[in-house]
């Protein structure tokens, strides 16, 4: 298990957990990040993320994607 800011462009993984607050937890679950999902990570520019998730394109912040763990 690694986080989200780890995984390699163009992989496809699976979210195994999502860590943060509660308030967190459930921004990034808005977003469509839930446990046994997929996100591929298109970019990575100065440490933030574009990632594929759920048919769409979303833009995270390092620190976001962190607490992602595929």
């Amino acid at each position: 298990m690694m986080p989200l800011n780890l995984a390699d462009p163009g992989v496809e993984s699976i979210i195994k957990k999502i860590g943060g607050s509660p308030e967190v937890k459930q921004h990034l679950e808005n977003l469509g990040f839930v446990v046994g999902g997929n996100a591929t990570v298109v970019s990575s520019i100065g440490g933030n993320l574009i990632v594929n998730v759920k048919e769409s394109r979303v833009a995270i912040s390092k620190e976001m994607a962190a607490k992602i763990y595929v």
